[in-house]
């Protein structure tokens, strides 16, 4: 018997009679992996799990704790989603599967974790902007953000990389290690601890993968080739979320890279991030100061004088013009849903009448 205790189950809530607790360790084609009591099982949706669902953050995702009616001899069934403690999202407006659940702009991405760690690589692919809206989510999460940049290794000097996400985002941890070499990552243990969790968040061929095989002192994860043309750059293979247990008895979410982040639900995690900014706004001399070019901004003063610089201005402005867009994205997406339920409810009274008059109206 396994004790799910280890894998970060408290019992908040006893389980109906019948079911038994687990943990979303793996997620692909509507298909879950499960760890319980009995070890990993397969699972699906219970049919009235489904149709209760209404949008796809209902759904179980990877780290979730759930209750299901067990079967040893075929796939067992997921009938109740348990409170999350935490939970990453990104904004995505692409199909899930079923039908009837809203395509809303939130797909969460992991679940019941204790720390996020913002992966990113000491290459090219290194962008400050990118890294703080990570931190933004990160936060609006639950987790700790911690940011990690990978491949120190291929840098004569990576300091410079170093002190900008440091001044960039004050109070945030931050690590360059080498998985190769192992430089750096003795100073990840505090997080990498017992019935601890820790999502990994970032860019393809980032280094994650690599990473979360150097921590586990083995090959869980297959890594690819390095492109001979660029030796910075590599490339992985996870396609789905999962969960890994490592030896030290911390849990890994591994998740694919992904192209884009969508801020969601944002502004007070900016407002978190940026809170040395947003405290000049209330010393401007007008309450409506757009800080621009009007007299006595205390934003455009910092900036003169040097306590607030141009790039971490021009970094605040930009998460706000995101989280704006999305803002009026979902607004339009909601508007287009109305109209169609509209069209289909119409539809719906015509077919109705014809029916009652027997088609002669």
């Amino acid at each position: 018997m396994i004790d799910l205790s280890r894998y970060g189950y408290k019992e908040t809530k006893k389980p109906p009679g019948g079911l038994i607790p687990g943990r979303v360790v793996e997620f692909r084609r509507n298909q879950y992996t499960v760890i319980t009591q009995f070890g990993e099982v397969s699972a699906v949706l219970k049919g009235a799990f489904v149709y209760d669902a209404v949008v796809r953050s209902d759904l179980p995702c990877v780290g979730d704790f759930i209750f299901l009616q067990y079967n040893e001899s075929g796939a067992s069934l997921i009938t109740e989603l348990l409170p999350r403690s935490s939970k990453f999202s990104r904004s995505d407006y692409s199909g899930h599967g079923y039908a009837h659940i809203k395509a809303n702009r939130e797909q969460v991405v992991a679940t019941n974790f204790d720390y996020v760690f913002i992966v990113t690589s000491l290459n090219r692919d290194f962008r400050i902007n990118r890294i703080l809206r990570y931190l933004t989510q990160a936060r609006a999460s639950g987790g700790t953000p911690v940011v990690i940049l990978t491949k120190s290794d291929l840098c004569d000097d990576f300091s410079a990389q170093v002190r900008e996400v440091q001044e960039a985002a004050p109070g945030v941890a931050v690590y360059a290690v080498s998985s190769h070499t192992g430089f750096g990552l003795d100073k990840l243990s505090e997080y990498i601890a017992p019935g601890k969790t820790v999502v990994f968040l970032g860019m393809s061929g980032v280094g994650k993968s690599s990473l979360l095989n150097a921590l586990a002192n083995e090959d869980i994860m297959t890594v690819k080739e390095t492109r001979n043309v660029d030796v910075s750059k590599g490339a992985h293979t996870t396609t789905h979320r999962q969960l890994v247990m490592l030896p030290c008895g911390a849990m890994v979410i591994d998740t694919p890279g992904m192209r884009e982040l969508g801020l969601i639900d944002a502004e007070e995690s900016i407002s978190e991030g940026f809170s040395d900014i947003e405290e000049l706004f209330s010393m401007c001399r007008f309450s409506d100061c757009r800080h621009q070019t009007e007299p006595g901004c205390a934003v455009q003063d910092a900036i003169g004088n040097g306590t607030l610089s141009t790039n971490r201005w021009e970094q605040y402005l930009t998460q706000k013009r995101e989280d704006r867009y999305l803002d009026k994205k979902v607004t339009i997406t909601h508007m287009r849903e109305r109209k169609k339920q509209g069209k289909a409810l119409a539809k719906f009274s015509r077919n109705h009448e014809k029916q009652k008059f027997g088609g002669n109206w």
